[in-house]
């Protein structure tokens, strides 16, 4: 067998064992890519492949960075940060058509910021927001879609793992990443808001108008944001300046969590346990599907099939932007079948070489598969986002989230043709604020 066979064989068992046999991605990925290496090379070679890799993705520092930033996400999670959050913007667009909807998406990217998590975002905005919806008499379709569709903005907005991880995977900066998907995130947050107002503009009855506010009261409501506001600047100001690292960035978020919690009195010991279980949880795994994915890349680049691709594509006699279309449609596809991390580590050593072979930016790139993989999150039939939303809302069918969802299906593709026809929307922000 030739190693382009033997290498796409190991996709195909790899995609089995994911979607028939309920095998956890990271040992999924491990197994295959063990077994893959040891039949193109031997045993031996093998284990100390298994040994060498497994000790240098468990032994970097840089994966410090995973815990850190999602336990402070986790404490301002169980300290109501997210109610705040959500009543100051209802105050602010709650009296607009559809201003509620829309208020839960501003809320959503404002909880994105300090979270990153998709999760833990949907889990968050269904509790808080969809009980003020009903009782405003939205359509349950819009509620549930706009809560589904807005939690996706925690893997774009950083603190992000899914940014995170990417930076680890590839060697990029983590800060630039960072500062690169914040553009992204504005982007994509104004276009799902967009589309609340556009449906509402077309069916007024599925978003009422609620009480507006007065300016006073907008203005007492300002402090709500505090939080999020100094989480957000402790962590981005400081990449900026240059006093810390990534990783010291997600211990000075965390800190700060912790004590305006405690100072608050809004963080009860139960919550500060749940917080530290839930982080336990999350980052094993995320590193173990880190190091599942290290092992199969290992093996896919003894069989030499993203080199060979790279090689292909570069010199297929089409324009760079086809190719990089065909690689966005795959991902769009891949997303709506499998976890959206999962998809990335495994298609990164094929696909990444290709975008730096056509001269695309790295950072670019990093971000922008990042806003195209967020769609596998709310579409069937993985849509783990909506799941969630379904779970937490069981009087409302998932059939009707998922149609609802449709809805917003055209503003990540506006997303994803305004970052790839002005790619300086990502590139500039990460290297001037870099």
């Amino acid at each position: 067998m030739s190693l382009t066979f033997i290498g796409i064989l190991g996709i195909a068992v790899l995609m089995f064992a994911l979607f028939f046999l309920g095998t956890p991605v990271g040992f999924a990925m491990a197994i295959v890519g063990f077994v893959g290496y040891c039949y193109v090379l031997n045993l031996t070679a093998g284990l100390g492949m298994l040994s060498t890799d497994l000790w240098m993705t468990f032994s970097q520092y840089g994966l410090t960075v995973i815990p850190l930033f999602v336990f402070m996400g986790q404490i301002a999670f169980h300290s109501g940060v997210n109610e705040k959050l959500y009543h100051t913007a209802h105050r602010w667009v709650g009296h607009i058509r559809g201003g509620i909807a829309m208020a839960t998406v501003l809320a959503c990217a404002a909880f994105a910021a300090i979270c990153g998590s998709n999760a833990a975002t949907a889990a968050t905005m269904t509790t808080v927001a969809l009980p003020e919806m009903k009782k405003f008499k939205y359509e349950p379709m819009l509620s549930t879609s706009t809560i589904a569709a807005g939690s996706t903005l925690g893997v774009v907005i950083p603190p992000s793992v899914v940014l995170i991880v990417i930076g680890l995977y590839t060697g990029q900066p983590i800060a630039k990443l960072f500062y690169g998907g914040i553009t992204a995130g504005v982007i994509l947050a104004l276009c799902l808001a967009l589309t609340v107002y556009l449906l509402c503009l077309k069916r007024p009855a599925w978003g009422p108008v609620a009480e507006k506010a007065t300016w006073t009261q907008r203005f007492r409501a300002l402090p709500g944001a505090i939080d999020m506001v100094v989480l957000f600047l402790a962590v981005m100001i400081g990449l900026y300046v240059g006093v810390f690292t990534p990783a010291e960035a997600g211990a000075v978020g965390s800190f700060f969590a912790v004590v305006l919690s405690v100072v608050q009195r809004r963080l009860t010991w139960k919550g500060f346990l749940s917080s530290i279980m839930e982080t336990l949880r999350i980052s094993c795994m995320v590193i173990v599907i880190v190091a599942g994915a290290t092992i199969f890349g290992r093996f896919l680049a003894v069989t030499r099939i993203p080199y060979d691709i790279a090689d292909w594509v570069a010199n297929l006699p089409v324009p760079g932007v086809v190719i990089i279309m065909i690689i966005f449609f795959i991902y769009i596809i891949g997303g709506a079948v499998m976890d959206a991390l999962a998809l990335l580590l495994i298609t990164i050593p094929i696909f990444f070489p290709v975008a730096e072979k056509l001269g695309y930016d790295p950072i670019w790139f990093g971000v922008t598969i990042t806003v195209v993989t967020t769609l596998g999150a709310i579409t069937p039939p993985v849509g783990a986002t909506t799941y969630v939303v379904a779970g937490m809302a069981p009087d409302i069918p998932l059939q009707a989230i998922f149609k609802g969802v449709l809805f917003f299906l055209p503003a990540y593709i506006v997303t994803l043709i305004l970052l790839t026809v002005f790619p300086e929307l990502v590139t500039f922000t990460a290297n001037l604020l870099h």
